[in-house]
């Protein structure tokens, strides 16, 4: 039997990542430079379900989810990707969505849903724009969601009243 230890990593009082502890005490690779690269934008919450991996439930307040596996959720995010091998079903918000594998529900999508060469989306969806690459699948109850305007903005609107055609006239001609 193989015993794994890990330990918690901590940088600047994140606590950031797993590491599996190494036998030797080599520690000129753990300085604050060396993790630059992989630290995820300051407030950034990411959601990874692996290949192999199945899920079921409720994803809430993640900036990016990643599918690789297999998930029954209801979720609301920023950015969903989906890859190749995930396959995604449920209740789905998510500002941009970027499909490599299946994707099959209740799908709203604010901002740009994207379909990949062997992606396929199905189920009732709606989108504000829509990119799908040759190859790509879409199928189902499919609209295009106006976008939604600020309050005040209509508010503003409505104050606007429109010159009188004459008034207009005189206007231009000053």
């Amino acid at each position: 039997m193989t015993k794994l230890n890990f330990k918690l990593i901590s940088i600047k009082g994140r606590t950031n990542m797993f590491e599996k502890k190494s036998s030797t005490t080599d520690q000129t690779n753990t300085t604050e430079d060396s993790f630059n690269v992989l630290r995820p934008k300051k407030g950034s919450a990411k959601v990874v379900i692996g290949n192999g991996v199945k899920i079921t439930g409720e994803i809430t307040d993640a900036d990016e989810v990643q599918i690789d596996g297999s998930a029954d959720v209801t979720m609301n995010t920023d950015n969903l990707m989906i890859g190749g091998t995930g396959d995604l079903k449920g209740t789905i918000t998510s500002h941009n969505a970027d499909v490599w594998g299946k994707l099959d529900g209740e799908v709203k999508v604010g901002g740009t849903l994207t379909i990949q060469e062997q992606g396929s989306v199905s189920g009732n969806i709606e989108y504000e724009n829509l990119q799908i690459k040759l190859g790509g699948k879409i199928k189902g109850d499919v609209k295009v969601s106006e976008k939604i305007k600020n309050i005040d903005d209509i508010k503003n609107i409505n104050k606007e009243k429109p010159l009188p055609l004459q008034s207009s006239l005189d206007n231009k001609n000053n």
